[in-house]
Formats: C-alpha cells, sequence, structure tokens
C-alpha cells in the first residue's frame, strides 16, 4: 500500500450531525420542514446540488436548489468552519501523523465542492498531511463514480492496486470498486454497518483506531 484516500466528512471530522442540522434548518426555511433527517444522512457524501435536489424533489440545477445551496453554504461558512478543528475525530492527527512517517502518500477526496474542501481540510489541520485535495467539482461525475479517485491516482502517479479508500457512505465504496481501489468503510460516520455491509466493503472498521490498525499492517505487509 503505497497511498491513503480519505473521506473528509464522517471520516476524517465528525460532520453528519451537523450537516443534517444545517440541511434540516435551510429546508425549514425553504417551506420543507417535513423532510426525514435520515433522507438528509443518506446524502451525505454526494455533491450538495444533488443532495439538496433530491431532498427537495428537483433536478440540481433548479433555481430552488441553487437557492437551498446558497444558503447552507451561507450558514456553514458561518455557524460549522468555527468549529472544525474541535470537530476532528480523535486520533485523526496524529493517525495521519504516523502514516506519513511510515512513508504512506495521503489524499482527501470528497463530496464538498473544491473551495469548501480546501478550506475545511486547512481548519481541520490536515493539510500538511495531504499532497492532494479534491472536491467533487474537479471532475465531471462525482462520487458515487469513479473519477475523483482516478483523478487522485493520477495525480499521485499510482495504480488502483497502490491505494486504499477510507470512507463512511456506500458513495465512497462505489468509488472506490470503480476505481479498482480497495476500501475500508467506517460505522462511526453517516451510515450504518449494515447499509455498508450491503455495498461489499474489503474491510469494515468501527473505530478510528480499527482505521488505523488495518492502514498499518497493509503498510507493513506491503510496503509504502
Amino acid at each position: 500500500m503505497k497511498a491513503v484516500i480519505w473521506d473528509l466528512d464522517g471520516t476524517l471530522i465528525d460532520t453528519p450531525r451537523v450537516i443534517v442540522e444545517t440541511a434540516a434548518q435551510v429546508l425549514r426555511e425553504l417551506g420543507r420542514a417535513n423532510i426525514d433527517a435520515e433522507a438528509i444522512r443518506a446524502g451525505i457524501g454526494l455533491p450538495l446540488p444533488v443532495a439538496l435536489g433530491e431532498l427537495l424533489d428537483l433536478p440540481p440545477d433548479h433555481a430552488l436548489v441553487a437557492e437551498a445551496v446558497e444558503r447552507y453554504r451561507v450558514r456553514w461558512r458561518a455557524v460549522v468552519n468555527p468549529q472544525i478543528q474541535m470537530l476532528v475525530f480523535p486520533g485523526v492527527i496524529e493517525g495521519v501523523q504516523a502514516l506519513q512517517a511510515r512513508g504512506v502518500r495521503q489524499a482527501v477526496a470528497t463530496g464538498k465542492a473544491q473551495s469548501g474542501a480546501d478550506t475545511n481540510v486547512d481548519m481541520a489541520g490536515l493539510r500538511p498531511y495531504m499532497e492532494v485535495v479534491a472536491g467533487y467539482d474537479r471532475v465531471l461525475r462525482p462520487k458515487p463514480a469513479p473519477d475523483l479517485a482516478l483523478l487522485v491516482l493520477g495525480e499521485l502517479g499510482l495504480k488502483p492496486d497502490d491505494a486504499v479508500v477510507v470512507g463512511d457512505t456506500t458513495h465512497d465504496l462505489w468509488m472506490a470498486r470503480g476505481a479498482g481501489v480497495r476500501c475500508i468503510s467506517v460505522t462511526y460516520g453517516a451510515m450504518e454497518e449494515a447499509t455498508l455491509r450491503s455495498a461489499g466493503p474489503t474491510w469494515i472498521a468501527r473505530s478510528f483506531a480499527e482505521v488505523m490498525r488495518i492502514l498499518l499492517d497493509l503498510a507493513n505487509l506491503e510496503g509504502p
């Protein structure tokens, strides 16, 4: 294993709850207070126009979806960004430091737009460890299509067999499988274990510590 491609929300940063809260507030403002929290949670990891469009039962390019996206982003910048450093999962900084010291290369592939991805990676203190940060708008087909993982692999100059994707949703898993990359699905993020297992991950991890055990074992077995 030469590289780890990390998802961001729900994998490195504990944001699923605030994603649901932010989306629910926006939907209430637009007169859609009856949308279930689990429906919001199911869209975590998808591009925001896609996720909000599905919740509003409208195409991603509809004017009301654009308004919802803008309201969401304004609220996120004002309310959530100041909390990002505190929302980093325990052990994450130490974990990415350990992988870097072991010679494992690291990247982020996220359903966030590039600007939001860059901001949150910086605020979380992850920038020194990530060679590539890729948001959904850098590719034509975002998660669950394989394009984002393939973009990262191309920028790292690596083959699919060289990397492992770590993510908390089936969108991450389908991206990884489509790209021919092994995947660790984590159960502490947006989706429950049964949902993740239905998509056939290579490994399941129930804590970040377990993620690190798998990755360091692979690094020791396969070399960076």
